[in-house]
């Protein structure tokens, strides 16, 4: 995997609503501990848990951009929003 130092959670063998709720939590807890880059690993097979992760990212005001890995399309590289007062951190 590219992203060997980013934060990942692996979805694989899991219903969708386990899977829900893992991903909120995951995307809550990286935020709180100011962590802006996560990968979700949902794997290929029939689409079912990519379709959940996606449709759950796409609700997430948390989220601001999400897609699939260009090597590994079995997971998402999903972008965090950053608080205000880490982006003038940032800028400063």
């Amino acid at each position: 995997m590219i992203f060997s130092n980013t934060p990942s959670l692996d979805l694989h063998g899991l219903d969708r609503q386990i899977a829900t709720i893992l991903v909120k939590e995951f995307i809550s807890d990286h935020y709180k501990m100011g962590i802006f880059k996560v990968v979700i690993v949902h794997g290929k097979g029939t689409g079912v848990l990519k379709k959940t992760v996606h449709e759950v990212l796409k609700k997430d005001k948390l989220v601001e951009k999400f897609y699939i890995d260009f090597f590994n399309d079995g997971s998402t590289v999903v972008k965090i929003k950053q608080k205000y007062w880490q982006k003038i951190c940032f800028v400063l």
